[in-house]
């Protein structure tokens, strides 16, 4: 990049007197410069006209001038960056962040959160490592999940804890619970302008029920036609009152079937590199527009704490602006997540369900949550599983533990505390607890969890938690051995039961059930909080503990200082 170049030969020069006046020949500098004489004569000219330098140079070869330096590489730098970001050349700006960490801080910070390019308003979000490609069917990432659902649409889509209509307006089913209808929206289009065919959505559900994650939520389904351009048929096996939920999950997200990065959703994907996530907004989208023009993910580790590592603090507290000035941004909303850690014995001929019983009573009795070295207001002990749903505590009395035990468990390394901590609180037991660690974010089908008594991991719980839950115990690979034993016949009658409130119950009674015979202890849940800088408005927390890219708003600059910060939305 040439303009780049430049700014590292003007530095080359300003390093040798740190900016101050110096005198200095035309042949030394083309020395410091790496280049020509005649060319170094043509870069003063060219630094003096823009301002960077003045040189007073003598006649005569070897002769010495006088340079005085008008600005610094950092400032010209930043000119650089902020040009190249309004330009919208992603990846040369990311070269101009090649420095120590300490100049890249001071160089982003004017730059992050909120921001007016071209007359159109832009969110940049340090982010602390890459995301992964998104495909709906693969994910495991909190914030890609999050992503996926501002990029790609699904027939429904989760909201406020239920369930609405995204490509599809509305629905219905026969009496049998086995014949269901998705009406289209009129005028759908593909971010790249295409419009969207319901011949094309069948193509996308049809691979996704056949594939391994698919084939599971997706399980009662016979089959999916288009019957007409608006309409989507679906016939059913058997009844299943969960296909609204089922099909806003995201592995039901729909991306164009030739162009996996194209979606229908509000934002469109328009860079993604490891140093850069770009989205726009689609103008096309068939709900309420978005608020602002661009998203942007910075990927910057340098600006965050290296010794978290994939602890959950990353992404639980979300800075937009410089999360080393996490003083000066606001805390806009915090709360409470659904989602939580958990531990889940396996009970076995090794390990009783008393003996798992005696587990969880141990652990809950010895306060050893509480008691986690971990940063203060960071996770809080779970005492529900949701909101009315509490944690029965074990009142059975213990009972001697096996000699030993295994714990497999992944992360976040928030996890490999509490696995550290259970295994001295075990041995005062008797028990010696051998402790393997997953290298992942969450379960998959090929974990090998078969020499496991006990697993750790993290449910997410997003929207619609009933369904959440419920699709935990239908597809989670920890969940496998009891599914084929006593599960499936609860979930069949939960998913076959037409009304939403008996749903509810009897999903209640199950979770009950299974905490209560020591299948399951919620460990802790998190605190997700989201600060950001004066002037970036809309921003609330989601069950996800992202914030709804959609209702994000900047106010232009120039009525920015003139309205009061607590203004009232208009209705």
């Amino acid at each position: 990049m040439r303009e780049l170049h430049r700014v590292n030969q003007f530095q080359r020069l300003w390093q040798l007197s740190h900016g101050e006046t110096q005198r200095l020949s035309v042949a030394a500098m083309a020395q410091h410069c790496f280049c020509s004489e005649r060319h170094l004569r043509t870069l003063l000219r060219q630094w003096q006209d823009a301002g960077w330098l003045q040189w007073r140079g003598e006649s005569g070869r070897g002769k010495q001038g006088e340079l005085t330096f008008l600005v610094s590489p950092e400032q010209l730098r930043q000119q650089l960056l902020t040009q190249q970001l309004d330009a919208g050349e992603a990846v040369q700006a990311l070269q101009v962040l090649d420095l120590h960490p300490e100049r890249l801080v001071k160089l982003l910070r004017p730059l992050m959160g909120g921001q007016w390019q071209k007359q159109s308003p832009v969110l940049r979000i340090p982010y602390y490592r890459a995301m992964e490609p998104l495909r709906p069917l693969q994910l495991t990432g909190r914030a890609e999940q999050h992503l996926a659902r501002q990029v790609f649409s699904g027939l429904t889509r989760f909201r406020d804890n239920d369930v609405e209509g995204d490509l599809a307006h509305h629905w219905q089913h026969d009496a049998s619970g086995r014949d269901w209808y998705f009406w289209l929206r009129p005028q759908l289009s593909w971010h790249n302008d295409e419009p969207v065919q319901a011949a094309q959505l069948v193509e996308q559900l049809q691979q996704i029920r056949h594939s391994p994650r698919g084939s599971r939520l997706l399980a009662a389904i016979e089959q999916i036609e288009a019957p007409h351009p608006l309409a989507i048929h679906i016939q059913l096996r058997e009844s299943d009152y969960w296909l609204p939920q089922r099909l806003a999950h995201q592995f039901c997200l729909l991306p164009h079937p030739e162009f996996a990065d194209i979606g229908s959703g509000p934002w469109k994907l328009t860079h993604f590199t490891a140093e850069m996530v770009r989205l726009e907004s689609h103008a096309r989208w068939h709900l309420q527009r978005p608020l602002i023009q661009r998203m942007e993910y910075w990927i910057t580790p340098q600006l965050f704490d290296r010794d978290l590592g994939t602890s959950c603090s990353h992404p639980v507290q979300i800075a937009i602006g410089d999360p080393d000035e996490l003083g000066s941004l606001r805390p806009v909303d915090r709360s409470i997540s659904l989602g939580f850690c958990y531990l889940a014995p396996r009970i076995s001929a090794n390990f009783s369900a008393e003996q798992a019983q005696s587990l969880i009573a141990l652990i809950q009795r010895s306060g050893v949550i509480q008691q986690l070295p971990l940063d203060e207001g960071l996770i809080t002990p779970s005492h529900e599983l949701l909101p009315g749903w509490p944690v029965p505590r074990a009142e059975r009395e213990m009972i001697a533990l096996p000699p030993t035990l295994t714990l497999h468990y992944h992360l976040p390394v928030e996890l490999h505390v509490m696995a550290q901590a259970l295994i001295p609180l075990l041995a005062q037991h008797g028990c010696a607890l051998t402790c393997i660690f997953h290298d992942v974010k969450s379960w998959r089908d090929d974990s090998d969890l078969s020499e496991a008594d006990v697993v750790m991991g993290d449910r997410l719980i997003g929207d619609a938690p009933l369904f959440t839950l419920v699709n935990w115990l239908e597809n989670d690979p920890v969940w496998q051995p009891l599914r084929e034993q006593v599960l499936q016949t609860p979930l069949s009658a939960i998913a076959q039961q037409p009304d939403a409130l008996q749903r509810s119950e009897l999903t209640q009674q199950l979770f009950q059930q299974l905490m209560c015979d020591g299948h399951l202890l919620p460990l802790f849940n998190y605190r997700y909080q989201v600060f950001a800088p004066p002037g970036v408005e809309g921003i609330q927390l989601n069950s996800l503990g992202w914030f709804d890219f959609t209702r994000a708003w900047i106010p232009p600059p120039t009525t920015a200082s003139a309205v009061q910060p607590a203004s009232e939305p208009v209705p």
